[in-house]
């Protein structure tokens, strides 16, 4: 319900703010337009950045972390904030989308509903999950998609024993929305027919090169992400304001030249006229380049909003481009014309999100296309090979971990083999007591403030070897040099499995995180910690 309330909102302030300001006259909509999304986007900055810091963004990273890492509570501040910042920033103008807040709210209001009904806080993912995959069910009108993108993204699990609530969720979701907005695809296209062999051949270009036009905006979001959060000269809640002015600035250029909206908000009215191949392939291309310095500066600069609908938007101009670039040498009918273009928009998706099944099935529940099938898997593997090859990480984890979240230290293994290929930090200790004075004064202060058996030593501002607690009150005692047993280091991406041969050899029963930079110890690894973290395994397993 809230999802599709969330929907309707958005489309009201829209369509009775820059959609309806957009046909007046045109000096008249350049100062309206500015005032409305600098407006809005103003009193939304103030309110991510002064009530509720978690509800900006797309939300689903935040999701994602309280999925794993809180049982799946997620305060219902966030949720009312999201509701109104979503709506002042999305209907207000920026180049965002709907959807990742609309997860965001479904799996808060699910997480606050289980609460009042008296579940406990450790029973909760349960929920979180179900009402997440409603709210995207209620976005997109796509239930399938939905409870794919949750398992694919948040769970990280399709065979979750979640499966049954999920489905059942996504189904009322999609219920709730044929009840209250109707029974349609997000796009409606007429039935199409089996395209040439020779267009499934340009499929793999045409997915290469909307996936590349993801690789770059998931690049350009999260640069300027970082450089905004790393800045103090604005403040933080003036930032969204910022992503704002760049969005205005764009938009104003392509509207006046050739009476786009697209650059604003989820450009859905351009996204439709370009699969229904309505669009000029230049403009296409000009809609494409604004868009995506629109989006990358809305995200980056704090906006709250999703990146869903705009790498859609990215996917179908990258596809209207192509085909329009290649038109003399090769026509096609509109058939083959819708085809590509939904590749793109499925390949651009699949590339920065790495979902591979829902970049599929959003797609095709968004035309309700069978034709449309072989072309999007097509392109869906090519999409897949280059969003891993040119991104270390997809856009939602790559968010966490700009933030310094780690979620393999909070997400539980799934079995022995794929524990093993953890890093060895998941369950290393960094609270090393490291000795540079093995003076036998210092030697007591030191082990009169620890009780640790073990100590690394360091000599010239490089690991020495390991002191013995034993030999260090030897040493204290008869006031003569400690004497050093060798030392293994290893560094704190190398896997459990890798690491763990090394601990059962190490002289001193211990292994030490050595820092990639300068070799300084920064954890340590023993025996005793490796078997309490089978023993965590284990009882995760019963």
């Amino acid at each position: 319900m809230i999802g599709v309330l969330f929907h309707l909102v958005i489309g009201f302030v829209f369509d009775h703010g820059i959609s309806a300001l957009s046909e007046m006259d045109p000096k008249v909509f350049v100062v309206s337009s500015f005032l409305v999304i600098m407006g809005t986007s103003l009193v939304s900055g103030i309110l991510l950045h002064g009530v509720c810091r978690e509800a900006a963004g797309s939300g689903i990273p935040q999701v994602k972390l309280a999925f794993w890492k809180d049982f799946g509570v997620i305060p219902l501040r966030v949720v009312w904030v999201k509701f109104i910042a979503g709506v002042l920033s999305v209907g207000g103008g920026a180049s965002l989308g709907r959807e990742g807040p609309s997860v965001q709210l479904g799996a808060g209001l699910a997480s606050k509903i289980a609460s009042v009904l008296g579940v406990a806080k450790q029973n909760r993912r349960m929920a979180a999950a179900a009402g997440a995959a409603a709210g995207l069910a209620a976005a997109f009108n796509t239930p399938l998609a939905a409870m794919t993108f949750v398992l694919e993204e948040v769970v990280e699990d399709l065979n979750s024993r979640i499966l049954g609530s999920m489905i059942f969720a996504s189904v009322i979701g999609a219920l709730v929305v044929r009840m209250m907005i109707g029974d349609h695809p997000a796009f409606k296209l007429p039935e199409i027919s089996e395209a040439r062999w020779q267009v499934y051949a340009l499929t793999p270009v045409v997915a290469a090169l909307a996936a590349l036009v993801g690789v770059l905006f998931q690049k350009c979001a999260l640069g300027i992400r970082k450089r905004a959060n790393a800045q103090n000269r604005v403040p933080h809640w003036l930032m969204p304001s910022c992503g704002a002015l760049v969005t205005w600035v764009l938009g104003i250029a392509l509207f006046l030249n050739f009476g786009r909206l697209g650059v604003f908000g989820m450009g859905y009215a351009d996204l439709a006229a370009a699969i229904a191949n309505n669009l000029e392939w230049k403009i296409a291309g000009l809609l494409l380049m604004a868009k995506l310095i629109a989006t990358a500066f809305s995200y980056g600069c704090g906006g709250c909003g999703g990146i869903f609908a705009p790498t859609l938007f990215f996917g179908a101009m990258s596809g209207v481009f192509f085909i329009g670039g290649i038109k003399h040498v090769f026509p096609m009918t509109y058939d083959e014309h819708v085809l590509l273009t939904i590749v793109a928009m499925s390949a651009c998706l699949g590339a920065v999100v790495r979902a591979p099944v829902t970049s599929i099935l959003i797609v095709f529940e968004m035309t309700h296309e069978f034709a449309l099938i072989p072309g999007l898997m097509l392109g869906s593997l090519v999409s897949q090979y280059i969003g891993r090859k040119l991104n270390q990480e997809n856009f939602y984890q790559a968010v966490l971990s700009q933030d310094g979240v780690k979620l393999q230290h909070v997400m539980p293994p799934r079995d022995l083999r794929s524990w093993q290929n953890y890093p060895v930090s998941a369950i290393a200790r960094f609270d090393p007591v490291v000795v540079d004075d093995l003076s036998s004064k210092n030697l007591q202060v030191v082990l009169d403030g620890n009780t640790c058996n073990r100590f690394p030593v360091l000599q010239d501002g490089r690991l020495a070897g390991i002191l013995m607690r034993d030999e260090a009150l030897r040493a204290v005692r008869e006031g003569t040099p400690p004497k050093l047993i060798s030392h293994t280091t290893c560094s704190r991406t190398q896997t459990i499995k890798e690491v763990q041969l090394q601990l059962i050899e190490a002289e001193s029963g211990m292994v030490v995180l050595l820092d990639r930079d300068d070799g300084v110890p920064v954890g340590l690894l023993t025996l005793h910690d490796l078997l309490r973290a089978e023993r965590r395994l284990a009882n995760q397993a019963e």
